[in-house]
């Protein structure tokens, strides 16, 4: 709900938004130039003395004002000509033109009505609500995402445009509040829809009838500093009834013309005082650097809505269209989907698909959503989630476990629960257990016993498919096609082989970077934006399943490059491994945000073996700010797959590699990566404690001898490995 509040108001609004926060910034300025050009009041001037100054300048003068910024403006005749000037206080002198100029009058009239009158003022405030809107309902999604109002300024994870987006979000939260706020208040003053508050006393009935007496003589005016002073408006000359107003930051008065008698006088309301507050917060109007602040944070709307429509436009091609999808109050199956990379929104879609077509009533949807007060005539609730990286939650499902945990009570209709994952992984949709182990305790009723899907196999869906259908009486048969991604031709650059020598052939393989297009740089598409540890998934000849391998190279590299190594029987392998330069082969990228160095100057510990050098590596030669980063290299012999050797000798002479340790399983002395930490363990116990960031390629077995050498280093220091995952501190890719 949160999020559709906040998507389909920013979508929509993202032009008038735009002109809106733009002109303002651009507004922003203007008071801050207005206070550093404005002549500087002379120190201790009495409102009286400034009036005696711009007098004998100007004998004709009817008014004088002061601005929030300090600048004082006079306005007179002269000879029945009006005239109008900032004055300088020291002389009484006009010195500038007291008319903005041009530019500035335009953008005030399109920032308040768009240049439209009234009709524009309406359009305004509109846009003010929504802005408004957009701002509270985004502070509470990024609370949500960083796990609670008290991790506010954690550091953000995520692909570049939703981390972009975050972190401008929370910086610039606050002004946009108080912007839009004052915004609406402003406007509905505007429309007398605030009681005005006036204050002004009234009119004295009785004056002294007397005229002449000099401004710069009155008792009142020289107990009145210019710092004040807001506005003194003249008599009429010639008339005695008239008299002078005086108004001031504590209230009006008015001033007898003949005797300088202060003849009423009436301080400002709450109200006006409130009014003036907000004027001031709302324009920076007599405080120039708040202003520029919120100039500054306006700015970030254009970005927000851009990243905001980049992040909605891949939301929605991530997960196919289902045709027929019944809304969630009407449905009397719920089917939630928790997909990494869309590949589990296609079984849902089959399943949908299948239950339509056998009398049913279906809504599909992302199970981040799941919201049991939305689906009022749910009869079955069935999730679908597949697992990400060691046991956790896809993005699509983040939040789930709790809200699930939150839940007064379970609902009435029965649960399934049906994983997706590789069984070669040890976390094999270990979240998806997670799912239905929260769900039970719960006391959810179960609709049929939980099941998985391996590798993406139709057989096994088919199988649970029969299995749901007798549950439901319903004859399901789940003819699955896997979708086949988009993907780009990547042609061989060249190639470098390693590991013939002990029977573990491997080659590090390059590829020409793909061209792309504006628009794909624009929205991140395609091989315009990458980073090493990103997924290189790359589709065999005969298969419609991909095959994925960490990246050893980022965007800024210009060139795409893998490492691998050659498995028996291994189909993709067996053919990337055949390669030549000059062939090509069909692949597409997918995002790894989890397995990133993260921004900031904490040192890194590196640690992987064989293949898993790949993204390690590509991190070193990216890192071209110095940052201490340690590298530790499990092989199996120095001589034949010491993989990037040369390379990280070069990048430790340029600093990019502050510590190279190597541990070769075979020869004069074997040993492994987890030997080489535990002969350094007194060196990694403190790089942790010094807040190290550790992050883990290779094998399973490599990252179980890993874990269980670090439990122990770091032992004396009260850590663990999985303190260090809570904290986000130690990740994992491993196969």
């Amino acid at each position: 709900m949160i999020r559709a509040l906040h998507r389909w108001p920013g979508l929509l609004a993202l032009l008038l938004l735009a002109v809106l926060t733009l002109s303002g910034a651009v507004l922003s300025v203007f008071p801050a130039a207005e206070s550093l050009s404005a002549p500087g009041t002379v120190s201790g001037l009495s409102t009286a003395e400034l009036a005696a100054r711009i007098q004998a300048v100007h004998p004709g003068v009817e008014q004088i004002r002061r601005a929030p910024s300090g600048r004082i403006i006079a306005y007179w005749f002269t000879d029945g000509a009006p005239g109008a000037g900032v004055i300088d206080p020291a002389t009484g002198r006009a010195v500038a033109s007291a008319d903005p100029n041009a530019v500035e009058r335009w953008l005030v009239n399109l920032h308040r009505s768009l240049l439209l009158g009234d009709g524009g003022r309406l359009v305004v405030a509109a846009g003010a609500a929504v802005l408004l809107t957009l701002a509270f309902t985004g502070a509470a999604l990024v609370a949500r995402r960083m796990g609670g109002w008290p991790r506010w300024f954690a550091p953000a994870r995520g692909p570049g445009a939703g981390r972009l987006h975050v972190e401008i979000a929370r910086l610039a939260v606050f002004g946009l509040v108080l912007s839009s706020a004052t915004a609406l208040w402003m406007a509905a003053a505007t429309f007398e829809l605030l009681p005005d508050g006036s204050s002004a006393p009234a009119f004295p009935a009785a004056v002294s009838g007397a005229t002449g007496m000099a401004p710069g003589e009155m008792a009142v005016l020289a107990a009145t500093p210019v710092s004040e002073l807001r506005e003194l408006g003249f008599p009429y000359p010639g008339d005695a009834t008239d008299v002078f107003t005086l108004k001031t930051d504590l209230g009006t008065g008015y001033i007898d013309q003949g005797d300088g008698r202060l003849l009423a006088w009436a301080d400002l309301t709450g109200w006006q005082r409130m009014s003036k507050t907000v004027y001031m917060l709302h324009t920076g109007q007599g405080a120039a650097i708040l202003g520029l602040a919120l100039g500054l944070g306006a700015l970030g709307v254009p970005v927000l809505g851009t990243t905001g429509a980049l992040l909605w436009l891949g939301r929605r091609r991530s997960r196919p269209h289902i045709p027929a999808n019944q809304p969630a109050a009407r449905a009397r199956t719920v089917l939630l989907v928790g997909s990494e990379g869309g590949s589990t929104w296609g079984f849902a879609a089959t399943l949908h698909r299948a239950l339509t077509a056998a009398g049913d009533s279906v809504h599909a949807a992302p199970v981040a959503g799941f919201d049991p007060a939305r689906f009022h005539q749910a009869e079955r609730f069935i999730v679908l989630v597949a697992t990400y990286g060691e046991g956790d939650a896809p993005t699509s499902a983040a939040g789930f476990l709790a809200r699930i945990e939150a839940m007064d009570r379970a609902p009435d209709a029965p649960l399934a629960v049906l994983g997706f994952g590789d069984r070669s992984f040890p976390a094999f949709c270990a979240f998806a257990e997670a799912v239905e182990h929260r769900a039970r305790g719960r006391g959810w009723a179960e609709l049929i016993p939980f099941d998985t899907v391996d590798r993406q196999s139709p057989q096994d869906f088919a199988r649970w498919g029969r299995v749901l259908g007798e549950a439901l009486g319903l004859a399901l048969d789940l003819v699955h096609q896997p979708l086949r991604p988009a993907t780009q031709t990547l042609t061989l650059h060249d190639r470098r082989d390693y590991g013939a020598e002990v029977q573990a052939l491997t080659a590090i393989l390059r590829f020409a970077l793909p061209p792309a297009s504006l628009w794909q740089r624009i929205t991140g598409q395609g091989f315009a934006r990458f980073a090493p540890g990103d997924l290189l998934g790359v589709l065999p000849e005969g298969s419609d399943l991909p095959r994925f391998y960490s990246l050893a190279s980022g965007g800024r590299d210009g060139f795409v490059e893998i490492v691998v190594r050659k498995w028996p029987g291994g189909l993709c392998s067996g053919q990337l491994m055949a390669l030549r330069p000059g062939d090509r082969v069909a692949a597409f990228l997918r995002p790894n945000p989890r397995f990133r160095p993260e921004r900031g100057r904490a040192p890194l510990l590196l640690i992987g073996a064989g293949t898993g050098i790949g993204p390690l590596a590509g991190i070193v030669r990216a890192n071209l700010s110095r940052r201490p980063v340690s590298l530790y290299f499990g092989m199996r012999h120095p001589d034949s797959d010491f993989l990037y050797g040369e390379e990280l000798q070069v990048w430790r002479g340029e600093g990019r590699l502050a510590r190279l340790r190597t541990a070769a399983s075979r020869g004069a002395r074997p040993h492994y990566v987890q030997d080489a930490l535990r002969a350094e363990a007194a060196e990694v116990a403190r790089l942790v404690r010094a807040g190290a960031r550790i992050m883990v390629c290779g094998g399973r077995g490599m990252a179980a001898g890993v874990a269980e050498a670090l439990a122990e280093i770091l032992a004396p220091s009260g850590l663990t490995p999985a303190m260090l995952k809570a904290e986000g501190r130690y990740v994992e890719d491993v196969y």
